[in-house]
């Protein structure tokens, strides 16, 4: 073994996600920093707010995929083409839907700290960072899978 390389550990559950989880609020943090900087949609009063502001889109949007994951579960579990039409609708509208209550829930939680505006009312830049921000969070995954 040479001085660069580490013995192989095994991660258990509860470190895995953790590992998974601070990677992602890192990426988002990232994310919603750089659109801060750079897209004058975005308006985040410090580092800070940038900070909490990931935790909490991280864990609104990890609840919206656990609701989204339950009720394409119940849809799944039924016969027929049109279950199958609505699940594909059902997984949609929440996860389209979620994207209001969670714009919301940051407005709630942080005011004029946390500010995207423009066209609808900031819902469109609101919905580029999330996307930009699974976009960034899918990179970082398929470059860690790519180094294993």
């Amino acid at each position: 073994m040479n001085k660069y390389t580490e013995p192989s550990t095994t991660l258990n559950l509860r470190q895995h996600l953790f590992m998974r989880y601070f990677t992602a609020v890192l990426v988002d943090l990232a994310v919603l920093n750089l659109c801060d900087e750079y897209w004058h949609l975005v308006h985040i009063e410090s580092f800070t707010i940038s900070l909490f502001t990931a935790v909490t889109l991280q864990a609104l949007l990890q609840a919206t995929v656990v609701v989204e994951h339950r009720i394409a579960n119940y849809f799944l579990a039924k016969p027929g083409t049109a279950a199958k039409v609505k699940r594909i609708f059902a997984s949609w509208f929440v996860l389209f839907a979620s994207k209001f209550v969670i714009l919301e829930a940051i407005n709630l939680a942080f005011g004029d700290e946390v500010v995207f505006s423009g066209p609808v009312h900031g819902v469109v830049a609101f919905i580029v960072v999330v996307v930009l921000m699974v976009v960034a969070e899918q990179a970082v995954i398929r470059v860690y899978r790519a180094l294993g």
